[in-house]
């Protein structure tokens, strides 16, 4: 027998429905609206620039100028980032004269991001 993969899905031998487990799950799933917007929730923390954004929101409110600057990045590049952050209620902004300064939204931002960090660093501990 050739070694496995160990990254690959091992699959069944034989096709058997275990009806009880199916009976358990019946009425748990989300429906597929939940499903959508979660999904669509995850691909936004999905991009490696958003989530240096959030980083640096975690130890202080910021405007698009010190962001860009603390980034290394166009105000432009940042901004549309910040879009998409606030279109997923990731952060809230606020304008002070001339300028806006933007926050994490709440506290589920960082915790949801703590345990993705936790999640990887099990491999890393093991």
């Amino acid at each position: 027998m050739a070694e496995q993969n160990m990254y690959e899905a091992e699959c069944c031998e034989e096709h058997l429905i275990h009806n009880e487990l199916l009976q358990k799950v019946d009425g748990k799933m989300p429906d597929e609206q939940e499903i959508s917007d979660l999904s669509d929730l995850f691909k936004v923390f999905g991009d490696a620039t958003r989530l240096r954004i959030l980083f640096v929101l975690f130890e202080s409110e910021m405007c698009v100028c010190d962001l860009a600057e603390v980034l290394n990045m166009t105000q432009s590049a940042i901004s549309h980032q910040l879009k998409v952050l606030k279109q997923s209620k990731l952060v809230t902004n606020r304008r002070e004269g001339k300028s806006i300064f933007y926050s994490l939204a709440d506290s589920h931002v960082r915790s949801i991001i703590a345990q993705g960090r936790d999640h990887i660093e099990e491999d890393i501990k093991k």
